[in-house]
């Protein structure tokens, strides 16, 4: 039987779509939908506002953690004024960081991506940079955006023993990116498992679990043609068969 992978989905207030019928929207990008279905699972969505989370892990038996907006820095103790922290969707923040609490104290698979590697983090008690230009790395020479603010290309190096080396089946991999944000402090029981050319955390693993896996990069937008990026949704979806 193929395994259920639940997706969670940008906040109301994140994007707005044009429709004559509807104001209000939870969406999330095709390309997560398609490499599940890619790898053999069946993607469901995963909607902020939830309030019993735990009920979701009844019928999933794995999850991904999607990107989107920023978090709220309040969450790791940073001050909420900075222009250039894009604004938080406080009901997504208050599902997703109730949902990994339950995903990690019921061992879920589970990959994280972009923003859910930062939400990982601040859940087990790490911080984030909240502007990389501002943070004293490669003399403000941000790598992990274009000019425009938009997707990139860098080369990340990961840990040859992780699981993220291990699903990938190379160490050296050059996916898209596009944020500006990082980890700062790494969270209690985490291991650093992939890093940028600038020393940016690109990669975070959870110990003791069966496979909690998180990258600060996109996956699903090259996962398509690279099958680098696909083997990564293929090991969650296997690690979802096998619980």
């Amino acid at each position: 039987m193929k395994p259920v992978v639940g997706i969670s989905t940008y906040g109301l207030s994140e994007y707005q779509v044009q429709s004559d019928h509807y104001d209000r929207h939870y969406l999330i990008p095709d390309e997560y939908v398609a490499a599940v279905r890619r790898a053999g699972g069946v993607p469901v969505l995963l909607p902020p506002g939830e309030e019993l989370v735990e009920r979701w892990l009844d019928a999933v038996d794995g999850v991904i953690m999607a990107g989107g907006t920023d978090l709220s820095p309040a969450l790791y103790g940073e001050d909420n004024r900075d222009l250039r922290v894009f604004p938080a969707d406080l009901p997504r923040d208050r599902t997703e960081l109730a949902l990994v609490n339950a995903l990690l104290a019921a061992d879920i698979p589970t990959l994280y991506v972009c923003r859910g590697l930062q939400m990982l983090n601040v859940v087990l008690g790490g911080s984030l940079h909240t502007h990389i230009p501002d943070a004293g790395i490669a003399n403000g020479v941000d790598i992990h955006r274009n000019g425009a603010g938009l997707w990139t290309t860098h080369r990340v190096e990961v840990v040859a023993k992780s699981k993220l080396a291990r699903a990938m089946g190379t160490t050296s991999v050059e996916p898209v990116s596009g944020h500006h944000q990082g980890v700062d402090r790494v969270g209690a029981g985490l291991d650093v498992v992939a890093i940028a050319p600038d020393g940016v955390i690109e990669g975070l693993e959870v110990r003791n679990q069966r496979w909690a896996v998180a990258v600060q990069w996109h996956p699903e937008l090259t996962a398509a043609e690279d099958p680098t990026q696909q083997r990564i949704f293929r090991a969650l979806i296997g690690a979802a068969s096998s619980g």
